[in-house]
């Protein structure tokens, strides 16, 4: 079992950067503008989608807004989130 202090310093940062690509990724693919994703999940500007894809001065998504872009898009939530490596 991994302590603590095993942790790389930088895992949340990459764990939002990641989040952001993949929301990004499938937004693309299921054909929604950032700006209709906003308004979907309740937004009246783009602002939140597109800083928190790019993770702009550590914006990031929250689990409300993920789960609300899960069911927008037609995906399990599990989607937006890294794949854990074996190594």
């Amino acid at each position: 079992m991994q302590g603590l202090g095993d942790c790389p310093e930088d895992i949340v940062d990459n764990t939002y950067i990641e989040i952001g690509r993949n929301v990004k990724r499938i937004r693309m693919e299921k054909g929604f503008s950032q700006l209709q994703l906003a308004q979907s999940i309740g937004h009246k500007s783009v602002s939140i989608v597109s800083l928190a894809e790019i993770y702009h001065n550590k914006q990031h998504f929250n689990i409300e807004h993920l789960a609300k872009i899960a069911y927008i898009l037609d995906v399990d939530i599990c989607e937006f989130f890294p794949k854990k490596s074996n190594s």
